[in-house]
């Protein structure tokens, strides 16, 4: 029997063998409730029942398994908000196979190097998208099989030409530390880090869809994030259907009156949120005109929610807001729960299962008040294997035995952590956490820059939005159409959501003696110049 807090209660009990698509989307298929509602950004809706993603995922899995991609096998899947991206990532739980989800922002060169680095055998994409994917299977040392959805591509096979003739494969039987995901996160001053994790995690993801979620097995949940993230892999394809849930999946890009339109006439009963989301939610005149009486539960993760914000929303709709923390590493650390007093602006407190603390240079456990960084204690489920092909950087992240998660916090007298800053470069933009060296290795690719940095800079949307320090070569000049072309310039060479929105031009850098770009330093010049105190943004 559990006690009323499941932060002492609770165990993971984590079994020796689990395939996700078959423990758990296959054992809802007998009862055929709805599982997916698809709405595609021409508006037209399309519901599934479990059934039918069994069956299908099934089929998926017997095309990819025809053509070579088998148990430890790694895949890249490069599509958008559609149903072809469940069935593909369930197909690859099926087979063994090592997913690897890439945002569909992504452009060729990040594209490549995520196929190189993870040596993958095979990719997924979307005909919407052949532009970019079309020199990676020119390129990529290790691709053999390239398979593309909702259209035709010389070189390309179509999935969905193919599986309605598969034979259904079910899936072979796993161990729970298989490796599952290879998730790319932002670095500081290096390419992407490709994050394992295996299938004690998936299993793992039940806790947060339990505790935090709230789900229910007659909730339709809507989680809003992109597909190539973490978050979506929490909150859209494992979290809820553990707990039975049905799930929404809208392809439409974000805007603020048409996601409310659709809350409503959907009838979400659970959402999940980026801050930026919500914040432009806010900003709404008449917020309080859209009447969502089934929704009952609203949680959002990704960086600090304002304190206005949960404020107003709980104003118009008398729902409150809870606050979540994790990060790609791991899971969901830090959090308000359901029936927790939320104290605004706070991060909450540890999950079930997660010994969170925060702890001092040496290793220690900081005193109330005192800030430090944030660690976890313990192997929990939910924590990565390592960095891929970089035992340096995972060896890194530990101190005295204890995970660090590079954030800095300190927790009050009632046990809240409150969110300082991040400890190293990264810059939490929105929904993204984005690494200012990819920023500035796509500005000098531009003949005009000759140095550049990048950093957060306060944005009251975004959290924070890009900023670059640019240095230029002789013979160009700083100007307002120098500054779009380096923008437009960024966009074409990397992922658009990583382009600078500010860019300033300086005579040189500040460096370290041996060097190195201080960061810090401009960091803290923006931070002086808009007026703040404290930088913001989770991981």
């Amino acid at each position: 029997m559990e006690t009323m807090d499941p932060r002492v209660s609770f165990r993971w009990d984590v079994p020796a063998q689990f395939n996700f698509a078959r423990d758990v989307v296959d054992r809802h298929a007998p009862d055929d409730k709805l599982g997916l509602l698809f709405v595609s950004s021409e508006a037209t809706r399309r519901a599934y029942g479990f059934a039918e993603i069994s069956e299908t995922s099934q089929k998926y899995a017997r095309v990819l398994k025809d053509a070579g991609v088998s148990r430890g096998s790694r895949v890249l899947v490069a599509l958008p908000k559609i149903p072809e991206w469940i069935f593909t990532m369930l197909a690859l739980d099926r087979l063994g196979a090592v997913a690897i989800p890439c945002p569909e922002q992504l452009r060729a060169d990040d594209l490549l190097y995520r196929a190189d680095h993870a040596e993958a055998v095979a990719i997924v994409g979307d005909v919407n998208n052949l532009e970019q994917l079309e020199p990676v299977r020119a390129n990529a040392k290790t691709l053999k099989t390239f398979f593309i959805t909702r259209g035709e591509g010389d070189g390309w096979q179509t999935l969905e030409a193919m599986f309605h003739h598969a034979d259904p494969f079910e899936g072979v039987d796993t161990s729970v530390d298989e490796w599952a995901y290879v998730v790319y996160t932002s670095g500081t001053t290096k390419e992407p880090k490709g994050v394992v994790h295996d299938r004690g995690y998936q299993y793992a993801k039940r806790m947060q869809a339990k505790f935090w979620l709230d789900c229910r097995e007659d909730d339709l949940v809507w989680c809003t994030a992109s597909t190539g993230w973490a978050k979506s892999l929490w909150n859209v394809l494992l979290g809820p259907w553990s707990c039975g849930s049905g799930i929404v999946l809208h392809e439409a890009p974000f805007d603020p009156i048409a996601r409310m339109d659709l809350i409503a006439d959907l009838r979400v009963t659970v959402l999940c949120q980026a801050p930026t989301e919500y914040r432009m939610e806010a900003k709404l005149a008449d917020l309080s005109k859209w009447k969502l009486p089934h929704l009952r539960h609203c949680v959002s993760a990704g960086e600090p929610l304002n304190p206005e914000v949960i404020i107003r929303w709980k104003d118009a709709f008398g729902l409150t807001i809870y606050d979540g923390y994790g990060q790609t590493e791991n899971s969901l650390l830090i959090a308000n729960l359901r029936g927790d007093h939320v104290h605004p602006g706070s991060m909450g407190r540890p999950t079930p299962g997660h010994d969170v603390v925060v702890i001092d240079e040496d290793g220690n456990e900081t005193k109330t008040g005192e800030t430090g960084d944030i660690a976890v204690r313990g192997n929990p489920p939910t924590l990565f294997k390592g960095y891929l092909k970089n035992d340096a950087e995972t060896e890194a992240c530990y101190r005295n035995g204890q995970y660090l998660t590079g954030d800095r916090a300190y927790v009050d007298e009632d046990g809240y952590f409150w969110f300082v800053g991040r400890a190293d470069d990264v810059i939490s933009s929105g929904a993204y956490r984005i690494g200012p060296f990819e920023v500035e290795s796509a500005l000098l690719k531009h003949e005009a820059v000759a140095e550049s940095a990048a950093v957060g800079s306060p944005d009251p949307d975004r959290g924070n939005i890009v900023k670059a320090f640019v240095v230029l070569r002789p013979g160009f000049d700083p100007s307002d159409e120098l500054t779009k072309a380096l923008q437009e310039h960024c966009k074409r060479i990397t992922a658009p959501y990583k382009y600078p929105r500010e860019i300033e031009f300086v005579a040189e850098l500040p460096k370290t003696r041996s060097g190195k770009i201080r960061r810090v330093e401009l960091r803290q010049r923006k931070l002086e110049r808009k007026g703040a105190t404290r930088a913001s943004g989770y991981s």
